[in-house]
């Protein structure tokens, strides 16, 4: 497909301000780097926080967006990995227009996209990325809970045997992603929470515990651990309740780590240190130069006809798709703050 001299985005035009759809055009693309045709996008929370309280934007017009799928328009000279028409899935770069999602055309390295296989629509794709990059980073690097192994290394399957980990808010994007990186992990108790709606799904995902979030106890959660030992509680929520809830399965088992995807509330803190609980808030940004040694591989991993996605050792987000494409990015952006449960919300950019 020829590359476009031009393409509509949304973007925000002003501190604050609502998204307007306008034309753009692509850089010139690097050596190392690929040009995206987006046929889907997923939106996320921090797309509206990035919004509403000026996160990650520092000039405007700003794009947002920093999950999607879609096609190779168009390769840098030195890129092999992958070729003009490849179906890719890939998690954007905030804060970098050209790399963002909320648009029909993004730039971005072409070590950060992944292959998507044929039984993988782009609107699950789309949805893979920044939620399972969370869900790695608060696993396996040293600002989470460090496991000395991904799942893909030698012996990274075997890193959970004998042990137990607490997923809070199990039907999230983040937290469906934790309980299968954990399942491919080796972990023998994986023990999460939801409604009773997700239980079945979330049990076919990997998790051997489903406690009801409504009634569920710490005491249920240490219970479920059996005696598998207990060390860390990834809260997929990070609400200050949640919070306190992981100090309370915690603490009766000697402490451990607390893998948080927003900051912990002070008070927790605090709390948490008279317990031997640390709360690790991690900052899921697989394009960090920090992070690409997990990022990377993780997307050669997922991708292609052989990796964990074809294979079923992975499985993607279920989709709920908001018609009409850029033009309706406010509703896409308003159906995410209100809030949705085990679906993630996903917009068509050549939609209208």
């Amino acid at each position: 497909m020829p590359a476009p001299t031009s393409f509509k985005a949304a973007v925000v035009p002003e501190p604050g301000a609502q998204h307007k759809v306008v034309d753009r055009s692509p850089p010139q693309l690097k050596d190392d780097e690929v040009l995206i045709r987006n046929t889907a996008t997923a939106i996320n929370p921090v797309d509206w926080k990035a919004r509403d309280y000026k996160l990650f934007i520092s000039d405007y017009p700003a794009v947002l967006g920093s999950d999607a799928a879609g096609e190779i328009a168009a390769v840098g000279s030195a890129v092999n990995n992958v070729k003009e028409g490849d179906r890719v899935f890939y998690q954007g770069i905030l804060g970098n227009n050209a790399s963002s999602t909320f648009q029909q055309y993004t730039v971005l390295p072409a070590a950060l996209v992944g292959l998507t296989p044929n039984n993988v629509t782009d609107d699950e794709a789309a949805g893979i990325s920044l939620a399972t990059v969370a869900a790695l980073v608060g696993l396996y690097d040293k600002s989470g809970h460090a496991l000395p192994k991904a799942p893909w290394d030698q012996g990274g399957d075997q890193v959970g045997k004998g042990k137990a980990i607490v997923v809070l808010g199990g039907s999230s994007s983040v937290g469906q992603y934790a309980i299968q990186l954990a399942r491919l992990s080796g972990f023998e108790r994986i023990i999460t929470n939801s409604s009773a709606s997700h239980f079945d799904h979330l049990k076919q995902l990997g998790a051997t515990d489903v406690l009801d979030r409504s009634t569920a106890t710490a005491d249920d959660f240490v219970k479920a651990a059996g005696s598998a030992k207990l060390d860390v509680v990834y809260d997929g929520i990070s609400a200050k309740e949640t919070q306190a809830l992981a100090i309370d399965i915690l603490a009766p088992v000697g402490g451990g780590n607390v893998v948080l995807v927003l900051q912990p509330d002070q008070d927790n803190v605090k709390a948490g240190k008279e317990k031997k609980v640390e709360f690790r808030p991690i900052m899921g940004l697989g394009s960090s130069p920090a992070l690409r040694y997990l990022s990377e591989p993780l997307m050669k991993n997922l991708g292609g006809e052989q990796g964990y996605l074809a294979t079923g050792k992975f499985r993607a987000n279920r989709a709920t798709v908001v018609p009409g494409g850029l033009e309706h990015i406010e509703d896409a952006l308003a159906k995410n703050k209100q809030g949705v449960s085990g679906v993630k919300v996903v917009i068509r950019p050549f939609d209208s």
